[in-house]
């Protein structure tokens, strides 16, 4: 089943890590610590790249220089979206009571 990219990506567009799911069960002390070390990073598109997978189809690929890092990082586009729809992505998958 194929379905529809939600983005099309090209090179120089500002881009934020997708938002996860907080569902992990953990102590408290845990997700602190967690915490500590995790921050939203935001970055621009470098490159495109396709790559197949085991299965043979074909995934996109994007090279990110994130503004923290020096050097530039692959990921795959579904875990990366754009700037502007990153306070809409986090909104639908906050979950209540967090």
């Amino acid at each position: 089943m194929t379905t529809k990219r939600q983005f099309d990506y090209k090179i120089g567009d500002r881009v934020a890590e997708r938002p996860k799911i907080h569902g992990i069960f953990a102590s408290k002390e845990s997700i602190q610590k967690v915490a500590a070390y995790r921050s939203q990073r935001y970055g621009t598109v470098v490159g495109l790249n396709i790559k197949l997978n085991r299965n043979g189809s074909k995934r996109k690929y994007l090279l990110v220089k994130w503004d923290c890092v020096t050097t530039p990082m692959e990921h795959e586009q579904t875990r990366i979206c754009p700037v502007s729809e990153l306070e809409r992505l986090t909104k639908e998958v906050l979950v209540p009571g967090e």
